[in-house]
């Protein structure tokens, strides 16, 4: 129960990081750094009769853990106008979850709410709506709603902190949040 956070920066420290703190300053959560994690890009076996291979990777305890939450709040900066290829990799094996017979993957996300957090440097809330209209699909896909997102325009290090609206977005998004956390313990 509670927030997973999936942190998709390869940089530590970076402004895509900063931002999500202030997001979820004070607030109990799971934080889980992907560019600590080995996860291998898919081998696409969706249509082959035993399904998927096992996979050495950090990918199986990843998807328990996020299954354990109900609010996921991905992060990213943009990339050549897209997701990290972490979160990339992460959101591909999906397929692979699909076909486990372990769980019932796509109920159990459908159950889940979800929040986007991106930070970029070319004219980012313009440049990244085609990334968040991306996830939007994904978590469709899966009956998962994006509950809102948040866009930061920075580019070097520390650069997030001159974003006022970004950040004045990020305390609000803070207490959206906690009313959410709230209203499941209730």
């Amino acid at each position: 129960m509670g927030i997973v956070v999936l942190h998709g920066s390869t940089r530590k420290g970076g402004n895509t990081e900063a931002l999500t703190k202030v997001v979820t300053e004070g607030l109990e959560r799971t934080d889980i750094f992907l560019r600590e994690k080995a996860i291998l890009p898919i081998h696409d076996q969706r249509h082959e009769e035993g399904g998927f291979d096992p996979v050495d990777d950090d990918y199986d305890s990843i998807i328990r853990e996020v299954l354990r939450h109900d609010i996921l709040v991905f992060t990213t900066p943009v990339y050549w106008y897209g997701v990290s290829g972490i979160l990339k990799n992460f959101i591909d094996r999906w397929s692979q979850s699909l076909r486990d017979s372990r769980h019932d993957f796509k109920a159990a996300m459908a159950n889940k709410k979800a929040y986007v957090i991106v930070v970029g440097g070319d004219q980012p809330r313009i440049k990244a709506l085609p990334l968040i209209q991306q996830l939007k699909y994904t978590f469709d896909y899966v009956g998962m709603p994006l509950e809102g997102y948040l866009i930061g325009k920075a580019s070097r290090p520390g650069d997030i902190t001159g974003d006022l609206r970004a950040l004045t977005e990020a305390e609000c998004l803070n207490r959206v949040l906690k009313l959410e956390i709230g209203a499941l313990r209730e």
